[in-house]
């Protein structure tokens, strides 16, 4: 122990310690805290992950950024941050390409059970007692996204990629719980005679199996003692007894103490030791000639007892028969199957890297080594397979492959030509719609190389075709071209005029300020920089007149030319004019001589001579020098083979009516160029793929000598064109295939039988105790499988080819003593060739045989056999209905890929099929060869042929319906032969059988016009000659041309309007010298499109001459308003409807072109120059014409005819082959129509059905025994037959039916035969009416369910314990119906009725009604009705007789009944019982509660009271009965007073109190 003291330092050394650690931990946590909060300012932040890129499948990345952020919210360097804890910013996905959709699928389970929806607290119950048809339930399934060849599971966003996720959850409905449904009881069973106790029993089947938590089903036996047993007398024995034999025991080998070495055995049945015995016996034990395996031979044993009546145990002796069944026999060892150790795993099939996409698989295999014997176990699978990935980033990848095509090959039109009209013949170019042909391959997929860049340096235009050229000849030009060239650009200067300004004072030399802009050509304000410099100048001399000084107009416009050409006579001359507007004063400038107020200048001094240039077609397409030497450099569109090259016509000048002329005498100006650039055609090599895989030869041994060759193709993909290298000759090449190696042939080979082995001696004598060794026995033999050379093989190659192995064991006999022998049958003797003849063979007995006297018995031991021979007579009838008609075979050619009508007969002589059934006279089938040598009957046949709708030729166009402006021009077709049996239909006719085309036309309607010339000089209307100014006249010639004559001469004034005429005269003033001269009047301000009233017009003039003394001057503004059709006009284009689609003169279909035509209306309907629309800016229809399709006409095209399949059925009545063809171009347009008929059916040839017919079961045989275990057999037979139901079968001789199948158990099972006494199940009812789940009538499922059942039957209340249960089996069925069930009742009968369920199709059942809805079967009262003349009612009350009325208590029980008077005569007015049990207020009955009279006392006596109350009733009655006659006794009549009217009164008034 330590001392005191020291404890006592020791513990303050510890206090203190302790506060130091503490202080210490305190400081380092603090220090820890600074450091953490310093780290922690910076956190990572990433991004959102961007979207998966790179290869598709797995390969593929996402990546996202990372931020580093301070907590305060602001970007950091990324150092702050710790590198530790970063963020991942790249990972790998999962890329979805398209075609993943081949790959991936969603797999979707079936839906779960329904399952109840739990109440709110999630209790889970079914609700049985308040379910009326359904109650609410969720279902549930599993949705998950695999891979369609391995069946693994993937992430579901690569489903999701295609199909949205199925759902997963769904409402359902529970049907409320159905017990089980059973029909009635059938009748009981008869007794049996007899004397002593007997029972029957009656039983019952199962219609509907309990639902969805139902009750179960109830007993489906009842039994019962018979009624009135007859008591045995004495001396009879009351119980029969039989023979009971027992089921066979497991095969055994003998044990070792069963064989003593005293020879005695000694068995014991109980024993299941395996010892077995150390040395082999050749009696019980039999080799196999193989080394590996052996057939042992065992034993087998049973019991025999006697059973009594009643199910109890008896004496063996009572029960001896003359023959005892066998307790032993000999039985084969069963052994299981043997199988070799699995294989290794061969090689995955996939040897390029495709990733988990795409997975190989590898197999690996067993082989048997001994089949299982004896009902040993069977082989299990012999063969597993598994995928497999190969990994390995050195392993390619693997190859996609993808739909290529050719290129469409040349478009024929002849073909549509010739289908129009059979006998067409090219009479020349054609063009328009025809048909166009591609080949279609699989090929592998390569990945696209980069597109090469279109070098620069050419600049190129397109334009599209409008309308095809028409004629024959007619080709359009090219559509896109390129040069290189720059195009220049034109701009010119246009300049305004403005006011003329003076210079000094009011009058005098002035200027105009001209206002210029730059415009190019197509009249767009452009920068004046592009425009020629210099630019116009700004200003312009002018000079405005002086007070005295004369007054000018401005020049008019130029008149229009007076010819359109010069001639030798004539020129073309154009005028304009100036007028006088006011006289010159004293000393102010003269005016100028009437010379000078005329200008002339020539025009259109082109000749009259109408030349024009022409040209001749462009030539060919060359290279040029210099163009080559640019194509060099600059390929076009990429193409190094195609070039620029030049194109070169003759331009020649044409005289009209005359014909070419020289060059010179054409303008230079408009001369056509002669040299245009022009693309080079490309040479286009012809393109082939490369060549295909050689077809795989057989990995497999091949069967025979036949040589199996293999190939390989490639396809054209373009033609050659151009000079183009042309096509290979070879597209398909064969070669045999090497080392391909013969199959072995393999066959079983069985070794002779083995002796027949019995029960060994020892267990046969301690068990019959018999020492014979003879009866049945096992005999074995050993079958090896060997090759045609005789040489031995492994088994599993004869198991690969047969059917089964030959049996190894046999069961044999070993004649006994007392049993009879014969010798071995003879052959059967010779037929003859009478079909009535038989033939026979025979046997002898042998040894003692001869003298037993049961073997000489012939029905047990026949010893002759006969049989009918074989007959060559047969019958031939026809069968079935006669074939489609079918054409002979039309010739194919192959080097056009499309099948045309006319390639193959499709109409015309044919023939029909009917096949035959042959039988022999016995009415057995027989092949069809036997009658006839194709199994047909054929006859002649003829398919109609079609004949299409014929039209005329077009008719030429007619003449433009209008005269002026815009019409129609019409041509037409008629009809001229209808279509028949099926050909082309006509199009859409008119009532007079007619088709109609049209197209818009348009004639001028300005071709004569008004020209005026110019106003002359005011002439004064004064007569005084001296005035020489004021107002006057004006005049001008006015004649009507021909716009269309060049010499502009004058025609009659009657062809031109005469509602537009001009006038010829005018007012006008000329201004004296000291008068204001104002200038023209200026045009009218133009008037809103709207022409609105409200708007004004306004026009102005400007003062020219100052008056001398300062008066005013005339206005110089004038308005008028904006008045539409007057002064104000609107305009709009017309626009006539689409022509209809016009094709070139000989296309029959295809590109065409529709027009319109477009004309200016004014808004009082006269139409006016184009160019007003355009004044106005309407909006123009941007197109007059658009591209159109005519439809090509296209009769349907169709495939040849494929091979004739293979018969429906292999043999028999009823098979049927066919062959099809197939649409390959639909009808187009009018074409002619597809047949209808596209398969072609024929009878096969009827041959004989052959099969193995199982015979039926055959009774239990027991062997000598009453009852108990037994043994069931049957036979197999070749039948023959001719495939329908109703054809009876017919034995045949087993060869025809092949190999027989080498199963036992087939043709042999247990079975039991139950004993008097034993409780024993009754065999199946039959199935039920199959029924559906339904709800209120309607189905809840598709599927529905039938049900049977086996019940148990008792023949001894003293083994009533040991019967078994009975038995339910319930299978699903379709076409099943909703049942609902009802209970029905019977009529009561003394309160009593019988009440049943009844299904609706009117079978009573038990269960399937609702136990709550059960009606009553027994009508009680309570209290019980035990007054005199009452009953029980319905409604469970007590109610009176017919006749008496109730008096009821307070408490509304019945106080007795009460006789209605006069009801034996009449009916009594008594009160209806429903009236008892009206309802009575409450707090009335209260209120009178101790009011109510008791007429009982509580013994039952009546009171006194009631007494009085009946006395005084009673003189009441009298009293009134007296009055009522007083009253009603008619007075004597007095004559004079008139009848009184009151009584009526009274009486009118009782009858409204009543």
């Amino acid at each position: 122990m330590f001392p005191k003291s020291n404890l006592t330092v020791t513990c303050w050394v510890w206090r203190s310690m302790r506060k130091l650690f503490l202080l210490l931990s305190l400081l380092l946590s603090h220090a820890a805290h600074l450091e953490g909060k310093k780290d922690n300012q910076f956190i990572w932040k990433p991004g959102p992950w961007g979207r998966c890129t790179g290869d598709c499948g797995p390969g593929g990345v996402q990546s996202r950024a990372v931020w580093c952020f301070h907590v305060d919210g602001w970007t950091s360097h990324l150092s702050n941050c710790g590198e530790s804890n970063r963020p991942p910013k790249e990972r790998s996905c999962f890329r979805v390409c398209d075609w993943h959709s081949d790959l991936f699928q969603w797999e979707v389970s079936d839906w779960h059970h329904c399952v109840l929806v739990p109440y709110a607290h999630g209790e889970i119950k079914p609700r049985t007692a308040e379910c009326v048809t359904a109650q609410h339930g969720l279902q549930h399934r599993t949705v998950r996204c695999i891979q369609k060849l391995n069946r693994t599971m993937v992430a579901n966003e690569i489903c999701e990629h295609f199909v949205p996720l199925p759902p997963t959850e769904q409402a359902c409905l529970i049907p409320c719980p159905r017990d089980c449904v059973v029909s009635e009881f059938l009748p009981w069973s008869n007794c049996s005679k007899g004397c002593g106790k007997k029972l029957q029993h009656r039983t019952r089947a199962v219609i509907a199996p309990p639902l969805f938590g139902g009750l179960q089903c109830p007993n489906l036996t009842e039994s019962r003692a018979c009624d009135a047993p007859i008591s045995c007398p004495l001396g009879e024995e009351e119980y029969t007894f039989s023979l009971k034999v027992g089921p066979w025991s497991k095969c055994r080998l003998p044990h070792l103490k069963e064989i003593n070495p005293s020879g005695r055995t000694v068995l014991d049945f109980n024993s299941d030791s395996n010892e077995r015995v150390t040395f082999k016996h050749q009696s019980y034990k039999a080799h196999h000639h193989s080394k590996f395996w052996a057939i042992e031979i065992g034993y087998q044993t049973r019991q025999v007892s006697c059973t009594r009546s009643d199910g109890q145990n008896a004496m063996l002796s009572l029960c001896l028969q003359d023959s005892f069944p066998l307790t032993v026999q000999s039985c084969i060892m069963p052994k299981d199957c043997e199988t070799s150790e699995w294989s290794s795993w061969s090689p995955c099939s996939k040897t390029c890297r495709s990733g988990s996409l795409l997975p190989g698989f590898r197999s690996r295999s067993r082989n048997v080594k001994h089949i299982a014997i004896g009902g040993g176990k069977e082989c299990p699978e012999l063969l597993e397979k598994e995928a497999c990935i190969v990994e390995g980033e050195l392993l390619q990848q693997c190859p996609r492959y993808s739909w290529r095509t050719s290129e469409w090959k040349e478009c024929q039109v002849s073909l549509l030509l010739e289908q129009q009209d059979p006998h067409w013949h090219v009479t020349g170019p054609v063009c328009g719609g025809g048909i166009q042909t591609r080949e279609v391959y699989c090929a592998q997929s390569v990945p696209a190389a980069a597109a090469l860049r279109a070098k620069e340096g050419f600049r190129t235009r397109q334009r599209h075709v409008l309308m095809e050229s028409t004629g024959p000849a007619g080709h359009c030009p090219h559509l896109v071209e390129s040069v290189p060239c720059e195009d220049p650009m034109c701009y010119r200067w246009l300049a305004s005029e403005g006011i003329c300004f003076p210079d000094h004072g009011k009058c005098g030399l002035g200027h105009r300020i001209l206002k210029a802009v730059c415009q190019n050509d197509h009249g767009e304000d452009v920068s004046g920089s592009l425009c020629p410099v210099p630019p116009p100048p700004e200003r312009k001399a002018c000079e405005i007149p002086c007070r005295m000084d004369c007054v000018l107009s401005e020049w008019t416009e130029w008149s229009s030319c007076s010819q359109s050409c010069s001639n030798k006579n004539s020129d073309g001359k154009q005028t304009r004019a100036r007028t006088i507007l006011a006289l010159a004063g004293e000393g102010g400038k003269p005016c100028p001589p009437s010379q000078a107020l005329q200008e002339h200048r020539l025009c259109n001094d082109h000749s009259c001579m109408q030349l024009h240039w022409e040209t001749s077609p462009w030539g060919p397409c060359s290279e040029d020098a210099l163009v080559t030497a640019l194509n060099a450099t600059i390929g076009w569109n990429g193409e190094a083979t195609c070039g620029v090259g030049i194109q070169t016509r003759r331009v020649f000048c044409v005289k009209s009516h005359v014909g070419q002329v020289m060059t010179k005498r054409c303008p230079e100006s408009t001369r056509p160029e002669t040299v245009h650039p022009c693309f080079l055609p490309c040479k286009k090599d012809c393109i082939v793929t490369a060549f295909s895989e050689w077809t795989p030869c057989p990995r497999m041994c091949q069967a025979g000598n036949a040589t199996i060759k293999q190939s390989r193709y490639r396809i054209i993909i373009q033609e050659a064109a151009n000079g183009g290298q042309e096509c290979p000759d070879t597209l398909y090449e064969e070669r045999e295939c090497e080392d391909v190696s013969l199959c072995p042939v393999y066959r079983w080979k069985p070794q002779k039988w083995s002796p027949c082995i019995l029960v060994p001696e020892s267990v046969r004598q301690g068990m019959m105790g018999s020492s014979e060794a003879c009866g049945k026995g096992l005999q074995t033999r050993a079958v090896s499988c060997i090759s045609d050379d005789n040489q031995s093989a492994e088994m599993m190659e004869c198991l690969k080819q047969t059917n089964g192995m030959p049996p190894l064991v046999q069961e044999c006999t070993v004649p006994c003593r007392e049993d009879c022998t014969f010798t071995a049958w003879s052959k059967f003797t010779p037929c003859s060739t009478n079909c009535e003849a038989t033939k026979s063979r025979r046997r002898q007995l042998t040894g003692k045989s001869r003298k037993k006297e049961k073997c000489q018995d012939a029905d047990l031991y026949p010893v002759v056999e006969t049989e009918l021979c074989p007959c060559d007579e047969f019958i031939s009838q026809p069968y079935g209905n006669w074939s489609d008609c079918i054409l002979p075979e039309g010739r194919r050619e192959p080097h056009r890929g499309l099948r045309v009508q006319g390639d193959s007969k499709e109409c015309g002589e044919g023939l029909r099929f009917r096949a035959v059934a042959c039988s022999d006279k016995n009415g057995r089938p027989v092949d069809p060869s036997f009658c006839s040598s194709s199994g047909y009957i054929q006859e002649k046949c003829v398919i109609p042929c079609p004949f299409d709708c014929k039209l005329s030729d077009w008719s030429s166009w007619g003449s433009c319906s209008s005269s002026c402006g815009i019409g129609v021009r019409i041509r037409s077709k008629w009809l001229k032969e209808k279509p028949y049996n099926g050909g082309r239909p006509c199009p859409k006719l008119d009532l007079k059988n007619q088709v109609h085309e049209a197209v818009p036309c348009y004639s001028e309607c300005n071709q004569y016009s008004w020209v005026v010339e110019h106003w002359s000089s005011c002439k004064i209307n004064n007569e005084l000659r001296s005035l020489r100014c004021g107002g006057g006249t004006q005049s001008r010639k006015i004649r009507c041309v021909n716009t269309a004559d060049s010499e502009g001469g004058a025609v009659d004034s009657n062809l031109c309007n005469q509602d537009e005429i001009p006038p010829e005269t005018r007012s006008c003033s000329l201004m004296c010298p000291n008068e204001c001269v104002m200038s023209e009047w200026g045009l009218w301000s133009k008037c809103p499109q709207s022409c609105d009233p409200h708007t004004m017009q306004r026009r102005t003039r400007h003062l020219l001459r100052p008056s001398l003394n300062s008066r005013t001057c005339a206005e110089d503004s004038q308005v008028q308003p904006c008045l539409l059709n007057e002064n104000c006009f609107q305009f709009q284009y017309n626009l006539t409807e689409w022509s209809t689609c016009q094709l070139s003169e000989n296309a029959p279909c295809g590109q065409g072109i529709r027009t319109r035509l477009l004309s200016c209306v004014r808004s009082d309907g006269k139409p006016v120059s184009m160019d007003q629309c355009e004044q106005h800016n309407l909006e123009k229809p941007q197109r007059m014409s658009i591209p159109c399709l005519v439809e090509c006409v296209v009769n349907c095209q169709l495939s040849g005819w494929t091979a004739w399949t293979e018969c429906s059925q292999t043999c028999g009545h009823g098979g049927r082959m066919s062959r099809t063809r197939f649409i390959i171009m639909p009808t187009q347009g009018e074409g002619r129509p597809c047949p209808t008929e596209l398969t072609q059916q024929k009878t096969c040839p009827v041959t004989p059905c052959y099969s193995w017919v199982l015979g039926n079961w055959s009774a239990c045989k027991l062997e000598g025994g009453d009852c108990g275990e037994g043994v069931q057999i049957r036979s197999l037979s070749c039948m023959v037959h001719n495939g329908s139901i109703s054809h009876a079968a017919g034995h045949v001789a087993d060869a025809l039916c092949g190999e027989m199948p080498f199963q036992d158990s087939i043709l042999k099972q247990l079975c039991s035969v139950p004993c008097p006494g034993d409780c024993h199940l009754t065999e199946w009812s039959e199935w039920s009416t199959c029924e559906l789940t339904c709800i209120d009538g309607r189905s809840f499922e598709t599927v529905g369910r039938q049900s049977r059942s086996r019940t148990f039957i008792i023949q001894s209340f003293e083994n009533q314990d040991s019967c078994p249960e009975q038995v339910l089996e319930t299978r699903p069925c379709t076409g099943g119906k909703c049942y609902h069930y009802t209970w029905k009742a019977s009529l009561w009968n003394n309160n009593e009725r019988t009440v049943w369920c009844q299904r609706s199709d009117g079978v009573n059942v038990t269960g399937g009604c609702s136990p709550q809805a059960r009606p009553a079967a027994i009508r009680q009262c309570i209290p019980a009705c035990r007054k005199p003349f009452s009953y029980c009612t319905q409604g469970g009350v007590c109610g009176c007789e017919k006749g008496y009325t109730e008096i009821m208590r307070s408490n509304g029980f019945l106080d007795y009944c009460m006789k209605v008077p006069g009801s034996e005569d009449k009916k009594a007015d008594v009160k209806n019982l429903s009236g008892k049990n009206r309802p009575v207020n409450s707090k009335i009955h209260d209120i009178f509660k101790g009011w109510s009279l008791q007429p009982l006392d509580p013994d039952g006596r009546v009171k006194i009271w009631v007494y009085g109350v009946s006395g005084g009733a009673f003189l009441i009655m009298i009293f009134l009965i007296f009055t009522s006659y007083l009253v009603c006794k008619k007075p004597k009549p007095h004559q004079s007073t008139p009848p009184q009217q009151k009584p009526l009164t009274l009486a009118y008034d009782g009858d409204l109190d009543m």
